[in-house]
């Protein structure tokens, strides 16, 4: 199918003038784009912030709170490939639009809940309602970007769940010793309201974008980028179940959940091991909380960096993008370390080492980007994201058992560096060349 581009942008002066300089409309885009994926993992994170004070005014013990930690995955997961086909067929416009406002929603109920079931109900809504919100964003920046600049556009945008916990844990700490936990909650849902509306009126596809002018638009596309607009084909479920068949998604899907897993610790029980495990003051954990964090952005930023700079060096595509899923998935299985040291000082050491490798590793968004068919690039990342998730489901209800049985994090973080190491093997051997997949 061909592109139709607009008669207007094809004749306008600007793309008549050879020394026509391109706008640069595209990092606004890649800047609402990190805005709105901070807002994501805040609010997803928001409830290992109140965990330690709602636990105990609720009267939840571990076992309960590793179900309601999972909650959110237990939906989210298995949303995600709806999640990708909403964003296929509505666009990123609307869909990003429509899961910010209506996840701020729950995230607002949660400020209400009385106990176990409620709490329950509203992270299974929250994870429901993001499920288009990845998708939207790989679709985005595959419109967005070229081939070239795709990697880090992926990994700015992807920092997006690393930084909002530094940026907003101590503010959100402090509202819940102040004002409560419940602040927590009504705060970042009313944020999450503001930024639906102000997406919904800022964000355009790169033909429809006022201020997008035809050299930029020519610059996206000589580069790789899918700026245009093309006639949907209609969704077939059989085309879906074909994108299961290849192995490349087969292997990105197996790496991501392994590499998901050591994400999840950190915005789940994280808090609760510095508290508890390691026995840390409030102001310690308020210090050193930011630091695996901080880490985890540094190390996904690296990885887009280096990843374009070696494709515009020469090197393969293949080689630059798989380079830091392996380096990154072998790496972050070093968290077992933390179980034979006793300094709190080399602990978050460790922690932000392994974290830092877990961001370099997460640089498989622009894997799926270079891979996914392009009339499914929604659907190949809600395909890929569903199996990242996963671990969702299975670290947090894991983790909680262990604690519950044996008191101890000792074999959960033994359990997660296993798993890393099962995801270095899935991108060493079993991923092989990576390659745009044509579908009939």
């Amino acid at each position: 199918m061909t592109e139709t581009i607009p008669a207007a942008r094809t004749v306008a002066p600007t793309a008549a003038s050879p020394s026509a300089k391109p706008t640069r409309i595209r990092y606004f885009i890649l800047a609402l784009l990190l805005i709105a994926t901070i807002l994501n993992y805040v609010d997803r994170t928001n409830l290992g912030i109140a965990a330690p004070f709602l636990s105990k005014d609720l009267g939840l013990d571990k076992a309960q709170m590793g179900q309601i930690f999972a909650a959110f995955s237990l939906t989210y997961a298995f949303a995600l490939v709806p999640g990708g086909i909403i964003a296929d067929v509505l666009g990123s416009r609307i869909a990003y639009a429509f899961a910010l406002t209506t996840w701020s929603i729950a995230t607002l109920t949660q400020g209400f809940a009385n106990g176990f079931n409620m709490l329950f109900g509203s992270r299974l809504a929250i994870g429901a309602l993001e499920s288009p919100a990845f998708p939207a964003n790989a679709r985005a920046v595959t419109m967005w970007f070229p081939t070239g600049e795709r990697g880090f556009a992926t990994s700015v945008y992807i920092t997006g769940q690393y930084i909002g916990t530094p940026l907003f844990a101590g503010l959100l700490l402090w509202l819940a010793n102040d004002f409560g936990w419940r602040s927590v909650f009504f705060t970042t849902g009313f944020g999450g309201l503001a930024l639906g509306l102000a997406w919904y009126f800022l964000y355009r596809d790169p033909l429809d974008h006022p201020a997008a002018n035809a050299a930029e638009i020519d610059e996206i596309r000589a580069g790789g980028g899918l700026v245009g607009k093309k006639e949907r084909d209609a969704f077939e479920w059989r085309k879906a179940i074909k994108l299961l068949t290849y192995r490349p998604v087969l292997a990105i899907c197996l790496g991501k959940y392994c590499n998901n897993s050591i994400l999840i610790f950190f915005t789940t029980w994280f808090m609760t091991y510095l508290v508890e495990a390691r026995h840390m003051t409030m102001i310690k954990v308020g210090i050193f909380q930011a630091l695996p964090f901080l880490g985890a952005t540094a190390g996904i930023l690296l990885a887009g960096f280096f990843s374009d700079f070696f494709i515009r060096r020469g090197y393969s595509m293949s080689a630059a993008r798989k380079a830091p899923l392996i380096i990154g998935t072998v790496l972050a299985s070093s968290i077992v370390l933390v179980n034979f040291v006793e300094s709190d000082v080399v602990v978050i050491a460790v922690l932000t080492v392994s974290f830092f490798a877990q961001g370099v590793a997460s640089s498989s968004w622009a894997a799926v980007s270079e891979i996914a068919p392009r009339q499914y690039i929604g659907l190949t990342s809600g395909v890929t994201s569903l199996a990242a998730n996963l671990a969702g489901i299975t670290t947090p209800i894991l983790i909680g058992y262990i604690l519950h049985y044996t008191g101890e994090f000792y074999w959960a973080l033994n359990i997660m560096g296993g798993v890393c190491l099962i995801g270095a093997f899935s991108y060493s051997f079993l991923l092989g060349p990576l390659y745009r997949i044509e579908m009939d």
